[in-house]
């Protein structure tokens, strides 16, 4: 019976981070564009017909048209 006194609070206490955890997200914006996210998950990222840039990125080489 003793330890209904420890779980009650306990209890009370997730509850009320879980409400906060929600205020949170939706002070946030985690529920602002909700069929984007939808439409996203549908698109495919290795579409062939997708443009890519050409040239690879490397790293910077000096310019020799610059001085110094």
């Amino acid at each position: 019976m003793n330890i209904i006194f420890l779980l009650a609070p306990f209890s009370v206490a997730l509850g009320l981070m879980a409400v906060g955890a929600f205020f949170w997200t939706l002070r946030s914006g985690q529920y602002e564009d909700i069929q984007g996210a939808a439409a996203r998950i549908l698109i495919d990222d290795d579409d062939p017909d997708m443009p890519t840039s050409e040239a690879p990125l490397t790293a910077l080489e000096p310019d020799e048209n610059l001085p110094g």
